[in-house]
């Protein structure tokens, strides 16, 4: 039986990246447009992230890199809702441990985008790999053994 408990952190965590997404949009597109090494931002042509962040204040790169963090490992936690979902493991525990992982990557992003202190952010991190592993270990568990 499919328990769907699971996937609504999976689609507030989708959410949470596409607030994210606005949210670099709303500060970096005006900062490119005040940027005085940026004489026409809507003439740009082949510049890479790594050119355009030198122009731009940290502040506003910080939410860009958040924004591919949220790329990154979260992708393993979707997959891992997927198969918990999928294997009738989607409730309980599961569930309370997805919403964890959720609260610490939205706590992990706040952080990176405003005062974007190192050691908060890695403690975050690292309780949400924590956090992330039980859950591949508990689908490695049902399936594997």
């Amino acid at each position: 039986m499919i328990e769907t408990m699971i996937l609504q952190p999976a689609v507030a965590l989708m959410i949470w990246t596409m607030i994210m997404w606005a949210w670099m949009y709303a500060t970096r597109i005006p900062a490119m447009n005040k940027a005085p090494d940026i004489e026409e931002p809507a003439k740009l042509v082949g510049t890479t992230g790594s050119e355009l962040r030198s122009k731009l204040p940290e502040k506003v790169n910080w939410k860009a890199d958040n924004y591919n963090h949220l790329h990154e490992q979260p992708t393993l936690f979707y997959a891992v809702t997927v198969v918990l979902a999928l294997i009738g493991a989607g409730d309980g525990p599961n569930a309370l441990l997805a919403w964890i992982y959720v609260g610490l990557r939205i706590a992990h992003s706040l952080v990176q985008v405003t005062a974007n202190k190192v050691m908060v952010r890695f403690v975050l991190f690292a309780l949400s790999s924590v956090v992330l592993t039980a859950l591949i270990g508990k689908a490695a568990l049902i399936l594997l053994v």
